[in-house]
């Protein structure tokens, strides 16, 4: 998989949900959903910067491959479920999808925790 590549898409998406945030769903949203929406755009720029760091590990021999790659499915998943839901929440109002972030945010969690346990390991 083309970590790098999908992190720049993650981060594009992210440079182009908050512009639409800001001037399409400014007068849509109240401020709530707008709080949530600037959330999810500042987790996803956030960690789509981490997971391109992350996929550049390997190259530096930092890394294997593999390890890195298990790291950017983790930050991921989390993007794609923690801003995910959170985006659909800001746009539908529908709160029971607050049950599905914290999955993501585990994600994100899990995936940090790894990337600390491989710098422990690679010290050892």
């Amino acid at each position: 998989m083309n970590w790098s590549a999908i992190s720049a898409i993650f981060l594009a998406l992210a440079v182009g949900t908050g512009a639409f945030g800001a001037h399409g769903l400014r007068d849509k949203l109240g401020a709530y959903e707008m709080g949530i929406w600037e959330k999810a755009v500042f987790y996803q720029f956030m960690h789509s910067l981490g997971m391109l760091i992350v996929s550049l590990l390997p190259r530096t021999g930092t890394f294997t491959a593999n390890s890195a790659s298990t790291v950017c499915w983790l930050l991921s998943a989390g993007v794609l479920i923690f801003c995910g839901s959170l985006y659909t929440l800001a746009l539908t109002g529908v709160r029971t999808l607050g049950a599905i972030t914290p999955i993501g945010g585990v994600g994100f969690i899990a995936g940090w925790l790894l990337l600390a346990y491989y710098f422990i390991v690679q010290r050892s």
